[in-house]
């Protein structure tokens, strides 16, 4: 008897894992990045900075700092590289951010229905090699990927993307995001394949854009790499992700969207709501090049570390937060509220602000015509699961007895997969954690520039005062 109670027991504690373990090893996560990376910078929103000041502070021009004198910036580098320092979101404010900033805002600055049917174009091209003709479980990250290399490549280079060079740009991409959700280590030389295809075709001249010419022909393939190949396929595929993991599980919200195409006004309020649930940044942090006054009692001082939590700051203000309503939007306006999907105007924003949501709503309507979607699996806002979803053709249909099995087998194999994933991120995690703290790359960097800068000082300071003897022995040799 007293086995059969022990194995009972173990058996209810087995099926119970996927309910209580993935949360327990996420807060040990927690608990263990803080005791190796140190617990470092001021929460906003927090004690200090409550959220009906998260917009002043992060608006500030003393929140200026991007990498230097942020212990946490040794982490971001670490997941970024190559290339790190020539990286958009981590360049300090100076000359050579002011001249990037100025090609990205450039090349990205295209005419809205280009830009449509470049979306379209790519998307339908992605839709067509995945050839599903009845249903299909897909991960919809892996679905979306290709889709913005395709759409990326063409924007720098102006030509249609090989399919050599988009499992390029694909495979550094997913590495990249893959190694930031600490479910896979890094592996460097699917980055530097990119990074060396890069060179090539700038040695080659063959990007029709006009890059900053005090860059170096390896810092030019690093901005392009960094601004284009990491962070916009990521971003754009993330947020589609996030997209259609929405409509997938909002049967109503599908239903409208399908029966209505042109109904753009729709889709735009899905799109807001779902960057307000699902912001694309978790926490970014800002360096304090000077104090800034929060109010009449508290100040920031100087070289402090802030660290804003966009998932907090979207949460506040609003009627039953976690709840997805894009009608809500219908009665607010997102300037007026705590949203800030692409940072704010007065400080650095975004320069995709303007071509994302327009381009989502067009792959959105793109994939929408050829499919329906349908989702059991977790939601989240990081989504290392990458979306689990099926993908049922409109043309066919599916029986609804054989789609609920299918969600079941989803819902089910997700849960189990979140047990195995969560104990390997909880691995992955802290050894990454540990080995960029070991290599300092962001440190290293600086201390570097430093180093640059005071001999360059000593050499002119030679230059512009020669030796000169002392006085007795400018004497002439014979007196």
């Amino acid at each position: 008897m007293h086995a059969l109670v022990m194995v009972s027991v173990g058996m209810l504690v087995l099926l119970s894992l996927p309910y209580w373990l993935p949360a327990a090893v996420l807060a040990l996560r927690v608990r263990i990045f803080t005791r190796i990376n140190g617990e470092e910078g001021i929460p906003i929103p927090g004690k200090l900075v409550d959220a009906s000041r998260f917009r002043q502070v992060y608006s500030n021009p003393a929140a200026s700092g991007r990498s230097r004198g942020a212990a946490l910036s040794n982490l971001f580098w670490y997941w970024l590289a190559p290339g790190p320092e020539m990286h958009q979101e981590h360049l300090e404010n100076g000359p050579k951010y002011e001249a990037v900033a100025r090609t990205t805002r450039r090349i990205l600055g295209m005419q809205r229905k280009t830009a449509e049917d470049l979306a379209t174009a790519c998307t339908l091209r992605v839709v067509e090699r995945q050839n599903i003709r009845d249903v299909a479980v897909v991960r919809l990250r892996d679905l979306m990927m290709p889709i913005w290399a395709e759409f990326y490549y063409e924007v720098v280079f102006g030509a249609l993307c090989p399919l050599r060079a988009r499992q390029l740009i694909v495979d550094n991409a997913n590495d990249v995001v893959t190694a930031l959700k600490c479910c896979s280590l890094r592996h460097m030389e699917k980055r530097e394949r990119l990074t060396q295809f890069l060179i090539g075709k700038l040695q080659r001249r063959e990007v029709p854009h006009e890059l900053p010419e005090r860059l170096s022909t390896e810092e030019k393939a690093f901005y392009l790499q960094g601004t284009y190949f990491n962070t916009a396929v990521v971003q754009m595929s993330e947020a589609m992700v996030h997209l259609m993991m929405v409509i997938a599980q909002h049967p109503e919200i599908q239903a409208r969207l399908a029966s209505d195409s042109q109904d753009d006004s729709y889709l735009d309020r899905v799109i807001t709501e779902t960057f307000r649930m699902y912001p694309l940044f978790g926490i970014s942090h800002r360096i304090t090049s000077a104090e800034i006054a929060v109010d009449e009692h508290g100040s920031i001082p100087a070289g402090s570390v802030l660290c804003f939590n966009h998932p907090e700051y979207h949460r506040t203000g609003f009627a039953d937060p976690d709840r997805f309503d894009p009608d809500r939007w219908l009665k607010l306006a997102p300037l007026d509220e705590h949203y800030i999907p692409f940072g704010v105007a007065a400080n650095r924003p975004c320069p995709a602000m303007g071509l994302a949501p327009v381009t989502m709503r067009t792959a959105a309507r793109a994939l929408l015509d050829h499919y329906a979607f349908y989702s059991s699996a977790s939601h989240s806002r990081s989504i290392p699961n990458r979306g689990p979803c099926l993908a049922v053709s409109r043309a066919t249909g599916c029986e609804p007895r054989m789609r609920t099995m299918v969600l079941l087998f989803v819902k089910l194999r997700d849960r189990w997969e979140d047990v195995g994933r969560s104990l390997v991120q909880l691995v992955l995690g802290t050894y990454m954690v540990w080995d960029a703290r070991r290599l300092r790359l962001c440190d290293t960097y600086f201390d570097g520039q430093e180093l640059v800068a005071e001999t360059a000082k000593e050499v002119s300071s030679a230059r512009a005062c020669p030796y000169s003897a002392p006085a007795e022995d400018r004497s002439p040799v014979h007196k």
